[in-house]
């Protein structure tokens, strides 16, 4: 066998061993510029950080347009121009400058901040590593006056029709270390387009217009709140969105969030603002993220766009140099508003959300074509079925009170008027339910009905999931679930655990509304089950909970798992694929969706029903073309 060969050694330089106490400087003041560009660091991340301090300060400044350009990315250039209130001749220089700044002038002014820029850090700190020109004109002045900050000049004439431009070029050309961490054109130009779309989304009343190498790709006119929410984030997430305006004491929180059944796979569609300033705050996150618990699949994430007012002295925005951290000084009362109230329009009815949408603007919900004429109430519509239990119905919210921003005031609380709603909409046909009427069952599993909008479709076993779920949650919190006794007592075979566990907790069967008892060494029998669920199979149910038992023990499922456990249940006792319903039954299960909370998700996060308009049907066999 040959030898191994030698191994070289490895010649590459150690890196220096740290200092020792004796040989480091002494102690001395940095220079003006070191310490500018250190400050930077915390300010200046990339291309878009600066985008985001020039548009804070182009809006705090009064501008109604906003026009961006870049080129590299933004790296070589960023322009920003608007046509705000300017800056005067003598303050130009001084507006570069660290800690200057007109927005905050004591302390009683930091803690009751209300503009998106107080720091005075952000014009100095991009000066300091990039080269920066302003050019600014306010009302009244003969002419315009520009300002280069790497001479440090004195203000020169120049041309401008009014308002303010902040041109940035050559980012980190004095660091080029820092240069290296820039990823590609592609990426740092989509970090920009982030940057305004949540700038944008909190301004509708501001037109933005945003280029990159001299082709416009962003485009927002002005209008409200929900027209904006629809151009960034699209029709679909406006149209199937719950609307959310809740008022509490100083509290408020309104927008869209979208239903479960449109989540996505990354959280690259939620926004949230605190006083109109984008945050991403855990808080406020864990909240959003709770309120969606109990409907989403897998590990899809929700998608919102809500707007949380309080009051300037009870959050503190000077928590980072970015500002998009905050703190409250109440968290979690402020966690347990944004969580119910999202919760409350999450888990509305079907009824309920229809009416919401007439909240929109008209040009933005969908008009299909009028539905054929019929009876609007079908034979045996009023029936009901023996295993489908009437459900109550969901509270009115309260009134809104005045808000924050008008524009966001008036798109969320205003409904349209009569003369704003088009005459053929679906939605405005008095008494049409939802989810229409059924007409037929296909393959034992899809109830189809047919609404005013067009064709539904029903997964009867998901939806029949989430009524039970709901029902016994409710019941559980009660303390009333109703016992149903067996006419004929259902016995199976289980082993000496199964047998112990029924002995040793009887007392939580019993509340769970069964009735379980040995009938022998390795045998059990059900005498008595939850009225609810007086369909399903005695054997299958208490195997279900016996497994939930053994791998969780009870007292975590009557705290932490206890939805798991009847969601365990309910899926056990819903009505199972194949069977075939009446339309008396299929109507029952439709009016009951529409009554029932959440009902749009299973207890998993599977969307119960989807629905074909007949504008989509008609494209399906190009009708009209």
């Amino acid at each position: 066998m040959a030898p191994l060969p030698r191994v070289q050694p490895y010649n590459r330089p150690m890196p220096p061993l740290p200092r020792a106490p004796d040989e480091r400087h002494p102690i001395q003041l940095l220079p003006d510029r070191l310490i500018s560009q250190i400050a930077a660091g915390e300010v200046v991340e990339r291309p878009s950080s600066v985008l985001k301090e020039l548009l804070e300060n182009a809006l705090d400044a009064g501008g109604t347009a906003i026009q961006i350009q870049l080129e590299e990315g933004g790296v070589r250039l960023i322009r920003v121009t608007d046509d705000g209130g300017g800056i005067a001749r003598d303050e130009l220089a001084l507006a570069l400058t660290r800690h200057a700044t007109s927005k905050i002038a004591s302390l009683a002014d930091l803690e009751r901040v209300s503009t998106l820029g107080f720091r005075g850090e952000a014009l100095a700190s991009i000066a300091a590593v990039a080269r920066l020109a302003l050019t600014s004109r306010q009302p009244g002045s003969a002419h315009a006056w520009r300002v280069l900050a790497e001479t440090g000049g004195a203000p020169e004439p120049a041309a401008l029709l009014a308002g303010t431009v902040v041109e940035m070029r050559d980012l980190y050309y004095n660091t080029p270390a820092r240069r290296k961490f820039l990823k590609s054109e592609a990426t740092e130009f989509a970090h920009c387009a982030e940057a305004v779309k949540r700038i944008a989304l909190s301004r509708p009343d501001v037109a933005f217009t945003l280029a990159h190498n001299g082709r416009v790709s962003l485009h927002l006119a002005r209008g409200d709140a929900a027209s904006r929410a629809g151009a960034i984030l699209g029709e679909d997430f406006l149209a199937e969105s719950r609307a959310v305006d809740t008022v509490s004491g100083p509290l408020r929180l309104f927008g869209h969030c979208a239903a479960p059944a449109h989540s996505r796979p990354r959280g690259d569609a939620q926004y949230c603002y605190v006083n109109g300033r984008f945050v991403r705050d855990k808080l406020l996150a864990h909240a959003l993220r709770e309120a969606y618990q109990d409907m989403l699949h897998g590990s899809r994430y929700p998608a919102y766009c809500l707007f949380l007012e309080i009051d300037p002295a009870m959050v503190d925005v000077n928590v980072h140099p970015a500002k998009t951290e905050v703190r409250f000084r109440d968290s979690r009362a402020v966690h347990q508003f944004v969580l119910q109230a999202v919760q409350k329009a999450l888990s509305s009815p079907l009824a309920a959300a229809a009416s919401s949408r007439q909240s929109f603007p008209a040009q933005l919900r969908p008009v299909p074509a009028a539905a054929p004429g019929r009876d609007s109430t079908p034979p045996d519509a009023g029936q009901s079925c023996s295993w489908m239990p009437r459900q109550t119905s969901l509270r009115v919210a309260e009134p809104v009170t005045a808000a924050y921003y008008a524009f966001n005031r008036a798109a969320f609380a205003s409904p349209p008027s009569a003369a704003e709603t088009p005459a053929d909409d679906p939605s405005a046909s008095a008494g049409e339910p939802p989810l229409g009427y059924a007409l037929a069952q296909l393959h034992g599993i899809y109830i189809l009905a047919q609404n005013a909008q067009g064709m539904v479709l029903v997964d009867m076993h998901a939806a029949h999931e989430r009524i039970l779920y709901e029902k016994l949650k409710q019941a559980l919190d009660e303390q009333r679930i109703a016992t149903q006794a067996l006419l004929i007592p259902a016995v199976f075979a289980a082993d000496a655990l199964d047998v112990a566990a029924v002995e040793e907790h009887a007392g939580v069967f019993s509340g769970l509304g069964f009735d379980i008892a040995p009938l022998g060494p390795a045998q059990l029998t059900v005498r008595a089950v939850p009225a609810l669920l007086q369909a399903a199979d005695p054997a299958l149910l208490v195997r279900g909970l016996l497994g939930e038992l053994r791998e969780h023990g009870v007292s975590q499922l009557l705290t932490a798992r206890r939805n798991e456990l009847l969601a365990t249940m309910a899926c056990h006792g819903a009505v199972r694929a194949r069977r075939q319903l009446s339309l008396p039954e299929m109507n029952a299960l439709l009016r009951q969706m529409e009554e029932t909370e959440r009902a749009d998700q299973c207890n998993h996060g599977r969307p119960t029903w989807t629905r074909l308009s007949l504008r989509e049907l008609d494209a399906l066999f190009l009708r009209g073309r």
